[in-house]
């Protein structure tokens, strides 16, 4: 960019004076041949303007030239990130139908365990008649289908406290697991947990979110156990409660890259 100025000492003769590189022009303002006043012209611009004016115009270009480059390199690091989350999580493999269902029957085997532990507790602490829920239980299982035996087995001798003791273990059991790794051991069994939508572990608060919602998973049950078997049609393999928790449940290895390489979560 070549700059011309007008030279007020020189009374005869031309006075425009160039062209000029800018750190020249520079040089005559550090030796006072041009000041505010002095009338300067570069090339792209339409008209004679005082130095002044120009410098002001000079600043304003370079911080509009700054904040241009800022927001490109802002542009630009958005996208990197974007294509970086979208990468990893198509590398994702989400855990199907059976693996959840397999997991789950895992976790219910050592629910059952620990709730016949806590039934011969309260039993000894004659909490409960252990006999009356013996029969009563054993009549239940001959025939599944009878509202009576069910009525009789719910109404044994302490089998609400023993119903209200189990339902308090089975929720810390989800939610403590869950929130400390992500994984219950029946999902540790099987090499898959739960995550954030944003891929994360899940904290307490989602942890207890997710499980609130899967009891009203539970209650679907009602309706052929849709709130499961969504699963099965999901892309993402997502459960009711982890549609409205916003979580997912994946294997803990990612899919293979096209060179077999395995990529790191």
């Amino acid at each position: 960019m070549k700059w011309f100025y007008i030279d007020e000492s020189i009374t005869d003769g031309e006075r425009r004076q160039g062209p000029y590189t800018i750190e020249e022009i520079h040089d005559f303002v550090n030796q006072g041949k041009i000041t505010d006043s002095t009338l300067v012209w570069h090339s792209g611009e339409e008209g004679w303007k005082t130095w002044k004016e120009a410098l002001e115009t000079e600043k304003k270009a370079e911080m509009e030239g700054l904040e241009s480059s800022r927001d490109e390199l802002l542009q630009s690091t958005i996208n990197e990130l974007l294509k970086e989350q979208i990468r990893e999580f198509e590398s994702k493999r989400f855990a199907g139908f059976f693996a959840r269902a397999l997991a789950y029957t895992i976790d219910n085997v050592i629910l059952g365990l620990v709730g016949g532990v806590i039934l011969f507790a309260l039993g000894s602490g004659g909490l409960v008649d252990l006999e009356t829920i013996q029969v009563a239980a054993a009549n239940y299982a001959g025939d599944p289908t009878s509202g009576e035996s069910l009525n009789k087995l719910i109404e044994a001798p302490g089998m609400s406290t023993f119903l209200t003791v189990w339902s308090i273990v089975q929720t810390i059991y989800f939610i403590v697991f869950h929130a400390i790794y992500s994984a219950t051991p029946g999902k540790k069994l099987f090499h898959i947990h739960v995550e954030t939508a944003y891929g994360e572990k899940l904290n307490w608060p989602i942890s207890i979110a997710r499980y609130l919602c899967s009891v009203l998973t539970q209650f679907t049950m009602f309706f052929y156990g849709l709130g499961y078997l969504i699963v099965l049609f999901d892309p993402k393999r997502r459960a009711l409660h982890d549609w409205i928790a916003r979580t997912f449940v994946v294997y803990d290895t990612p899919k293979q890259t096209s060179n077999g390489n395995k990529k790191e979560n």
